[in-house]
């Protein structure tokens, strides 16, 4: 690549930041011109549904905010201890719960902030040592607040480290969210302009996502180098109109994996960083 096109490709990166909304007066999204609006939220799949338990007081929360600010980081090394089926709803809950509907079905009011309240994000699953459940894939249902179970891949762990582009580490948590955008939820109201605004809603969510973990002992590490072609075949998405564009292993942690944790940086002392 040549240098006239490295700075070519970084203005327009830059500018797919700063000009999301140039002012085209004459240009009027779906939701202005009064067309339907897309469903709130996916139908089930047709898979078998679990419910999730709503009751969080059995889970060790740390009621102590700041603690649990300060506390938070990524993690990368997992004990392989199981996680409660309760400890798992809480994380979803926390990530992608819906707290109400606003009108009859114009937005779900949700437990993370989003653009417009267009909560344009699904949320599938890589499960593997979760009390009650069995080890597979799955998909979030946020408006009952179930998971339903996918057909499961035919080796789960090389599926999650392609799905990660190699991120072996990721095979060896408890649960690997995978969230995908329905991209029409977002243009409804937000047309041309919607992408910018789709890549700020879901930080939201997986630093929900860092925090409820943190508030219970878990640890996770949020993931952009995703494979999404892999990772839409798997959960049966087409690609175009829903796509999986990022992920977050959690699973169980413990303090003396410190040093595990660090040698993920080892390059900086190496080259004196």
């Amino acid at each position: 690549m040549t240098e006239q096109e490295i700075a070519r490709r970084i203005q327009a990166g830059r500018d797919f930041i700063t000009k999301a909304f140039p002012e085209d007066a004459d240009y009027l999204t779906d939701q202005e011109l009064k067309r339907p609006q897309p469903p709130l939220a996916k139908a089930p799949m047709g898979g078998e549904l679990y419910d999730l338990p709503t009751d969080f007081s059995s889970l060790p929360i740390d009621r102590d905010f700041l603690h649990v600010i300060n506390s938070r980081k990524s993690c990368r090394v997992y004990t392989g201890e199981p996680i409660a089926l309760t400890a798992l709803s809480y994380l979803l809950w926390c990530a992608q719960g819906v707290k109400a509907v606003r009108g009859q079905r114009y937005a779900t009011l949700r437990t993370v902030a989003c653009g417009g309240a267009r909560h344009e994000f699904e949320c599938y699953l890589a499960l593997q040592g979760v009390t009650g459940l069995p080890d597979g894939l799955y998909h979030y249902l946020p408006m009952t607040h179930q998971i339903e179970r996918l057909p499961d891949a035919a080796d789960r762990a090389a599926f999650i480290t392609r799905s990660l582009c190699g991120q072996s580490w990721g095979a060896k948590a408890n649960a690997v969210f995978y969230f995908s955008c329905v991209f029409y939820r977002a243009e409804w109201r937000y047309g041309v302009y919607a992408h910018p605004v789709v890549l700020i809603d879901s930080g939201h969510i997986t630093q929900n996502l860092y925090l409820a973990a943190a508030s219970i002992g878990l640890g996770g590490c949020a993931v952009a180098a995703v494979e999404p072609a892999c990772a839409n075949a798997a959960f049966g998405l087409d690609g175009r109109e829903e796509s999986i564009f990022y992920a977050m292993p959690v699973g169980a942690v413990r303090p003396e994996d410190h040093a595990a944790e660090d040698a993920f940086y080892a390059f900086v002392k190496q080259e004196g960083l």
